[in-house]
């Protein structure tokens, strides 16, 4: 399984995934699904992939190869990120097709992407791309999107994320949704990568890979696990309890 998400506030984008593809008792894979595209001063985007990995890995060539040998269309020469997120669906929607025909076991080849970025002086901008090529984007009400295993980690970025948010903050706040559904969820798992993006930078911005023995990570762990436990101290007690059992100021 996967945990992807990323988050536009005022400041910039941040993105956060995990790393891992496949659990079990004794089988445990772990590959990158992150995948950067940075021309400095020009444009940055970042793609983060969710599904089968056969995919994943395939559309990611792709644009790669396309760039190599300077097609018609790639991301170099695309003028939005609209623009981009159609091409990334086109090429997505083809491979599973071509999956598809030389596969025998009805194999689910299946992927989702979330594209984020900036192009020129175009509006930092995320999109959320499904496996038949078409997409959406963010919403106002609710800056970031998801993939993979959602539902553990979306009540903080419910709460939380605002676009007058920092971007600090945010990625603190991506982290321990991470946390939390890799508590929930042994499918999903480190090494977690966090990616911070300034809006008009234009640059890769700040890169984290962070594992479980990371200090960071663990004392930011630790830290929302014994805030929770406070918050919960703090909740107003119920009219019959004793006022011994009331919570101290």
């Amino acid at each position: 399984m996967t945990y992807c998400l990323t988050a536009h506030v005022s400041g910039g984008l941040v993105f956060c995934s995990d790393s891992r593809t496949n659990a079990g008792t004794d089988n445990v894979s772990i590959y990158s699904k992150m995948h950067n595209f940075c021309w400095p001063g020009d444009r940055f985007l970042c793609l983060l992939s969710a599904g089968n990995l056969a995919t994943t890995q395939g559309v990611v060539k792709r644009l790669q190869q396309d760039m190599d040998q300077n097609a018609e269309i790639h991301l170099l020469n695309l003028s939005s990120m609209a623009e981009a997120a159609d091409y990334i669906g086109l090429i997505n929607a083809e491979i599973q097709r071509n999956q598809v025909c030389r596969d025998t076991a009805n194999t689910n080849f299946e992927a989702t992407f979330i594209l984020g970025g900036q192009i020129g002086s175009e509006v930092p901008v995320t999109y959320m791309i499904y496996p038949q090529g078409n997409y959406i984007h963010e919403s106002a009400d609710h800056p970031f999107l998801q993939i993979g295993e959602i539902k553990y980690g979306k009540p903080i970025l419910d709460r939380v994320i605002k676009p007058e948010l920092s971007l600090e903050a945010t990625a603190r706040c991506a982290l321990v949704s991470m946390n939390s559904t890799m508590r929930s969820n042994v499918t999903v798992g480190p090494p977690v990568e966090l990616l911070i993006y300034e809006t008009n930078s234009l640059q890769m911005g700040r890169y984290l890979s962070l594992t479980e023995e990371d200090r960071f990570y663990r004392t930011l762990g630790e830290r929302w696990s014994q805030g929770l436990l406070q918050a919960l101290d703090g909740l107003p007690p119920f009219d019959w309890e004793t006022p011994t059992a009331l919570p101290p100021l």
